[in-house]
């Protein structure tokens, strides 16, 4: 009788709402991949990606006030993915976070909610001041300001945001080489002494965060890890 072939591991199916920007959405990609143990290629994630760099600015929108709402774009990716077999969704872009409720109406599978995921883990390390490293637009909707002081913790701004908005404009550009990580770097460092842990709460900046030599939380690996858990079934609240 001949030997049958071991079967290969089961994943439930993600859906990314990609394209903001394209490299962040890339990134993300190759962090699942980097996370999840494997022998074979059937045994990686499935994956059911949308990288739309269409969708509009959300920067333009919640900051200028002169673009587009991007909502009924980023309602109809998500509901295209659902229909295309994904069990839970995930957007590498903190800045779209602020549009997750309409997102959440719009399908009936979970969103791997980035924001929330990583305000869990910095709380549940017990630091109380936060550094965070983000787009002027995440600060003004306060995205992570009012998830962290819902455990009492308090969020510390750079002293000079506008050099953060130019790096995260200078990644968009494809500029991510050494220079611009050396920039993010620099910017980490005056930061350390006033908080105890840093947050890159930019999926831009993630791309760039080799450049950084204090400790730091990275919201795009809290989302890889959150999906690899997702997709191999593990424990996982939403």
């Amino acid at each position: 009788m001949s030997a049958q072939p071991e079967p290969k591991s089961t994943h439930r199916v993600v859906g990314i709402i990609g394209g903001m920007g394209p490299e962040a959405t890339v990134d993300l990609m190759r962090r699942v991949i980097a996370k999840t143990p494997v022998r074979d290629d059937q045994d990686h994630i499935h994956l059911i990606v949308e990288s739309n760099p269409k969708i509009p600015s959300r920067i333009a929108h919640l900051i200028e006030g002169s673009g587009p709402d991007p909502t009924p774009e980023l309602v109809r990716v998500a509901a295209n993915l659902q229909r295309a077999g994904a069990d839970a969704l995930a957007i590498p872009c903190n800045t779209a976070h602020a549009y997750a409720d309409s997102i959440r109406r719009a399908v009936s599978i979970p969103l791997l909610d980035m924001v929330s995921l990583t305000v869990m883990e910095i709380a549940a390390s017990g630091r109380t001041r936060v550094g965070l490293l983000a787009s002027t637009a995440v600060h003004n909707t306060a995205l992570y300001a009012t998830a962290f002081s819902a455990h009492g913790i308090a969020t510390l701004l750079p002293p000079r945001q506008e050099q953060v908005m130019e790096l995260i404009k200078a990644v968009k550009r494809g500029d991510t080489g050494v220079p611009a990580q050396a920039a993010l770097g620099r910017i980490a460092l005056e930061m350390a002494d006033r908080a105890d842990v840093l947050l890159i709460g930019c999926s831009e900046l993630s791309v760039i965060s080799a450049g950084i030599a204090v400790p730091f939380v990275d919201s795009l690996d809290v989302l890889a890890d959150a999906v690899v858990r997702f997709a191999n079934r593990d424990r996982y609240t939403v």
